[in-house]
C-alpha cells in the first residue's frame, strides 16, 4: 500500500487574539529547527497554517493518526517550550495542541 494512502487529512480551527496575530506570524517565519524535526518525527506531513485578519487560524496536516501525532509531541521539552510561547497568543487559555479538534471532512475532490 502506498504511504500517501495511509495518511489522513486533518483540518482544525483555533482563534488568535487579534493583537497577537503579527507576533504569531513572526514566530512562524522562524520555527525552531528542533520543533520542525520533532513534528516530522511524530508523523506530521504537509502541515500548513492559515490565518485570517480577524485571527481565525485554520490548520491542515496529513498524518496516519492525529491523536498519536499530538501525543508524540505533547511532553517533549522543545514542544512544551514552544507551546508555552504560543499559548498567550490564543483566546483560549489552554495549550494550542490541546485545542486542536479535527473538523469532519464532508468533501474531497480526489
Amino acid at each position: 500500500m502506498n504511504a500517501k494512502k495511509k495518511l489522513k487529512r486533518v483540518c482544525f480551527v483555533l482563534q488568535l487574539k487579534k493583537n497577537r496575530i503579527a507576533a504569531y506570524k513572526r514566530w512562524h517565519q522562524r520555527v525552531w529547527p528542533a520543533q520542525l524535526a520533532l513534528l516530522r518525527k511524530a508523523g506530521w506531513h504537509n502541515f500548513s497554517i492559515f490565518v485570517r485578519d480577524d485571527g481565525l487560524l485554520v490548520g491542515y496536516v496529513e498524518t496516519p493518526n492525529f491523536k498519536k501525532a499530538l501525543a508524540d509531541i505533547a511532553n517533549n521539552p522543545v514542544n512544551v517550550k514552544w507551546q508555552k510561547i504560543m499559548a498567550g497568543m490564543f483566546q483560549a487559555s489552554r495549550r494550542p495542541t490541546e485545542m486542536m479538534k479535527p473538523l469532519p471532512e464532508v468533501f474531497h475532490l480526489d
